[in-house]
């Protein structure tokens, strides 16, 4: 009778140590790895952007990035940046070019449905950067005007809601990055720059200013692949760490933002 009880005891034993080596299987080939790879934005001063003078990635999406290689890895620098645009971040993610989103990347009901997101890091919403001699003061100002926006990004749809919403209606064009939506303002190609207002911010000059009105509320998350369960979990745990712990709270200062 001892033997049999025995044989179960090892057997369980045996069974709960597999089962604690599959939870942690995806978790475990970041660590074999060495690299946590990350889709990080190269044009958003302040989230992810490319220091021309230093050559590195800087913002507080990289902080974050930085901080996560840490507890998984145990090491701050074992991350891997790769940049990513609104169009590519997704597609990355799904063939297992990367292991994480942290690129500004807007939480929806249609995004959740394809990917996994943690709650929110950082909370914004649509705004628009015009040409301080354009006259344009405010939303209804934009009847008849010609919109820049992002492929792939959320603004357009966002626009489109608010449009119909104050009975306007506004013309689009739309770009491949942030840096060619801002150059067709300033040569007035478009009338205004329209995405997350942290994302303009980083692109306000000498002649450019961001309209006071905002709308469509935007919740950024680290997104995973939907199948990789098991890192979506320890992500969204260490957001809601990095809340409780007041380090969140940290970076978002440190890099002039404020805590969703």
């Amino acid at each position: 009778m001892k033997k049999i009880i025995m044989f179960f005891v090892v057997l369980l034993l045996v069974l709960g140590a597999a089962g604690c080596g599959r939870d942690d299987s995806q978790l475990q080939e970041i660590r074999n790895r060495g690299a946590l790879r990350v889709g990080i934005k190269v044009d958003v001063p302040g989230f992810g952007y490319l220091n021309p003078d230093t050559k590195k990635i800087e913002g507080l999406e990289i902080d974050l990035a930085k901080i996560i290689a840490k507890e998984l890895i145990g090491n701050s620098e074992a991350v891997k940046p790769i940049g990513v645009t609104t169009q590519t971040r997704g597609p990355m993610l799904d063939n297992g070019e990367l292991d994480i989103v942290i690129a500004t990347f807007t939480i929806t009901e249609e995004r959740k449905k394809l990917f996994n997101f943690t709650e929110p890091y950082f909370h914004d919403e649509i705004g628009l950067l015009v040409r301080k001699d354009s006259g344009l003061k405010g939303i209804m100002d934009m009847d008849g005007k010609t919109v820049g926006v992002a492929t792939s990004g959320t603004a357009y749809g966002a626009i489109i809601v608010e449009s119909e919403k104050r009975g306007i209606q506004m013309n689009f064009r739309r770009y491949a990055s942030y840096p060619e939506i801002k150059a067709a303002l300033l040569v007035g190609e478009i009338d205004a720059f329209s995405v997350d207002k942290s994302i303009l911010s980083g692109y306000i000059d000498a002649s450019t200013i961001i309209l006071k009105e905002g709308f469509s509320p935007q919740d950024y998350g680290i997104a995973t692949r939907l199948d990789n369960k098991q890192l979506a979990v320890f992500l969204d745990r260490f957001i809601k760490g990095l809340k409780k712990d007041g380090r969140l709270e940290e970076i978002l200062t440190r890099w002039g933002q404020i805590l969703p």
